[in-house]
């Protein structure tokens, strides 16, 4: 079996790293799977870098080609230059790689696998398969008359109808899929997976990231991953670290490890009264995070609630589980939310409900004074984020296509 592996973001972004290398070590070491093309998707300063594949694994199997976006000041215009000149791009790809089947990672590229669909018939699968058209709209990143959320949904539609295989990362898209009439037999629930064991707590990275930053051993420290705004929480956000400043008073520091610009961060951050000396910001490399993680004491998810947002796996939550970490969440938020109420994997917070903050608060700070609590907690992400539910959703989907 030859696959192309298409991705939706850049070979060196965390999303990349993160989400795509552990399904490719799965699939490399799969008798059946003969090679495999990996595809990312190249923009601003890397669509002109000279890019080199190196996971940090033995590459056997795989082979790489990125798609590279011409720059535009416009985004409307560059994403839709992407989707009229990548599907060609990619056809010139499937003529040379030859391969089997497309592996899309992501709806965004589920439309780009329909499309070489369109022109070639390549059976194609989507794993990570979300409402991703809704999810922008909700968020007040798209418009319902913007032409990316009414070309993306249609695309979304047409996944949908034609993919042999749908990988949702939450249950409860899976019996959405169902009641939309998608076949349940096509459909196979996949979390956002997580290497349980990079992210094992480790003391002497506690101790030494802690030592670096000047911290006391006694530091209250919360933990932030990812960018600030879209379907994130941005000024809200920091309200948030503001009430956890108050409530854990002068032992609260925080660190926050984010693409955004350190200055911004660091504005918004003093106007709420966290100064310099509580707070480290910081773009740290993906290999960095499970040392961060080790150093803190809990975490913060603060994913903007909208109705679709029960569909999604927010991957950061899985390395905060993985840790260990207690996560400090919005509502509504895949399977996840329901987990950390039912199972003590941390605490909700709803903005719409006064007093909401403060409660979760205190709540999260009881879990911390459980002495088993990092490894209780651990065992969310073995038990839900295991990469072992992707090698079984391959072993499904992956046996049952047509020969």
């Amino acid at each position: 079996m030859r696959i192309l592996f298409l991705g939706y973001w850049g070979l060196n972004d965390g999303l990349t790293t993160s989400t795509v290398f552990p399904h490719l070590r799965i699939l490399q070491e799969r008798p059946d799977v003969e090679a495999i093309r990996l595809v990312t998707i190249e923009r601003s300063a890397e669509a002109q870098a000279e890019l080199i594949f190196a996971p940090g694994f033995a590459v056997t199997k795989i082979s790489f080609e990125p798609l590279r976006s011409k720059p535009s000041s416009n985004v409307i215009f560059n994403k839709i230059e992407d989707f009229t000149r990548f599907p060609a791009e990619l056809i010139k790809q499937v003529a040379e790689f030859r391969p089997d089947l497309i592996l899309a990672r992501g709806a965004p590229a589920g439309a780009l696998a329909y499309l070489v669909w369109q022109k070639t018939k390549l059976p194609f699968y989507v794993e990570s398969f979300e409402p991703h058209a809704d999810y922008m709209l909700e968020s007040g990143v798209w418009r319902a008359y913007d032409p990316r959320y009414l070309f993306q949904r249609h695309w979304e539609t047409k996944q949908k109808q034609l993919a042999l295989g749908l990988m949702p990362v939450a249950e409860n898209y899976r019996q959405e899929l169902i009641r939309e009439g998608v076949p349940a037999g096509r459909i196979v629930t996949v979390p956002c997976s997580v290497d349980a064991t990079a992210f094992t707590f480790d003391a002497g990275a506690r101790a030494r990231v802690r030592q670096q930053l000047g911290w006391p051993a006694g530091a209250v420290v919360g933990v932030y991953v990812g960018k600030f705004g879209g379907i994130y929480y941005d000024a809200e956000a920091f309200q948030v670290f503001k009430a956890a400043a108050a409530h854990f008073g002068a032992a609260f520091r925080l660190i926050i490890l984010t693409p955004d610009a350190e200055a911004e961060v660091r504005a918004k951050l003093a106007a709420i009264g966290v100064g310099a000396e509580q707070a480290f910001v910081i773009k740290a490399p993906h290999a960095e995070v499970p040392d961060y993680l080790s150093a803190s004491d809990f975490a913060f998810a603060t994913i903007k609630p909208a109705p679709c947002r029960l569909f999604c796996s927010a991957i950061k939550i899985g390395e905060y589980w993985a840790s260990g970490l207690p996560v400090l969440v919005t509502p509504g938020v895949g399977d996840d939310s329901a987990i950390i109420e039912a199972e003590g994997g941390g605490a909700v917070f709803d903005l719409s409900q006064p007093g909401s903050v403060p409660t979760a608060l205190a709540r999260l700070a009881a879990l911390l004074q459980s002495p088993t609590h990092r490894h209780d907690i651990r065992k969310l992400a073995v038990k839900y984020r295991s990469v072992g539910r992707a090698t079984e959703a391959y072993d499904l989907l992956l046996a049952a296509r047509p020969a």
